[in-house]
This record gives structure tokens, sequence and C-alpha cells, in this order.
């Protein structure tokens, strides 16, 4: 009989006890080996670069890249790459945000001992795995969205527009912003205006506020 394949797993978490528990539950299985950890979503990155696994297991809220961020450069980068979504958010918003960043699974940490493996397994099927009680706010923002006539997945902002969101969600003054990105103040501040047309918002409070409801930055 031919050998089981063993799903090779990157996985992305800040806190090391947590990387370490997720690490118990898949090494325990046969089929599952995580081969590269990651402490931020910059990391996972450049770890999915050079170590090249089958699946990534990510964390939304991480440092520098968001666990969002972070899928959404990984499904550029590497179109055969899994991405799973592991978090402590029951969070419609985050779900519909992980979605759009091209993520085959969304799994809770609270039942990551009972789902996780599971979810493994489905995204190596290629097979989605929400959460309990997603399928219900998926078909429901389905429903409310084509009434009004727009796509339920629109992202309305851009990539460099979503980093300096972050950013400036995170307190960082403009000029420091522009030395991290490394772009003008300028230039800062123009994507700045547009979050804030695009986004309908006023202020800096009102896009940290939106930062926080759509998994850039924790609450």
């Amino acid at each position: 009989m031919p050998e089981a394949t063993t799903t090779r797993i990157l996985l992305a978490d800040d806190h090391t006890l947590v990387r370490r528990g997720v690490r118990l539950i898949l090494d325990g299985e046969a089929d599952l080996t995580v081969v590269a950890e990651a402490g931020d979503g910059a990391e996972a990155v450049e770890q999915a670069r050079t170590q090249q696994p089958d699946l990534a297991v990510l964390d939304i809220a991480v440092p520098r890249l968001t666990g969002l961020q972070a899928a959404r450069e990984l499904s550029r980068a590497q179109p055969g790459l899994r991405i799973l979504i592991l978090t402590m958010y029951d969070n419609e918003q985050y779900l519909f945000e992980a979605l759009k960043a091209g993520v085959c699974g969304y799994v809770l940490k609270s039942v990551a001992d009972r789902d996780l493996v599971e979810a493994c397994r489905a995204a190596m099927r290629d097979e989605p795995f929400p959460y309990p009680g997603a399928v219900a706010a998926l078909v429901r923002h389905h429903l409310d969205h084509t009434r009004g006539g727009t796509s339920a997945l629109a992202r309305p902002v851009t990539d460099r527009e979503e980093e300096v969101l972050k950013l400036v969600a995170e307190g960082h003054a403009s000029q420091q912003i522009a030395d991290m990105l490394v772009i003008s103040v300028k230039t800062v501040e123009r994507h700045h205006a547009n979050l804030l047309h695009k986004l309908g918002l006023k202020d800096r409070l009102e896009l940290t506020r939106y930062a926080v409801r759509t998994g850039l930055i924790e609450p």
C-alpha cells in the first residue's frame, strides 16, 4: 500500500504557549506535522517562502502583518498553499475578511482541540471549514447585500491603504508611518484622507474602531 501523505504545516501565533499547545495537537496526528513556527505575520510569510508548507494556520491578532494581511500575501505568492485562521474571535466581520483573504477555514481557539485537526484535513481536501454558526451568518450577509444590490465580499480599501490604516490605528504619527513604509509623509496623509472618504469615517478614532472590527488590531 502507498504511504499516507503527511501534511506539512506552518503555525503562526505570537503566544509561545499557544503555539506549543496547538503543535501538540497537530503533531499528535500521523498525517499532520508542524514544520515551521512564526511569531508574527511577516515572519509567517517568510517561513512559508523558505519552508514551502502545504498548510498555514494563522492567528488573526499577530504583530507586524496581521493574520489576515499575511493570508492575502500568501494567497498571492503561493496559490497552492491552503490557509486556516485559528482565532479567539467569534466575529462575523473577521470571518468575511478571512474569506476575502483567501482562507479555506476559520477555527475558534476555544474548540481547537475538537475542530482543528478536522479543519486541517478538510483544507487539504479543498473543502471549506467554517466555525459553528458561520453558515447562517454567511447566508444572512449574502441576502442582506443581495437585496441592496452590492457584492457581499467587496473590499473597500487597497493593500497599501490597509497598511496605513493599521499603523494609524496603532497610534503611529504620519512621520513614523512614512519611515516604516518607506513613503513620504504627503503620501501617508493622502492615504489617510482616502480612507476617511472611502469608509465614510470622520477621524482617527473612528478609523481605529474600524480597524478593531475588521481584525487589523486587537480590541
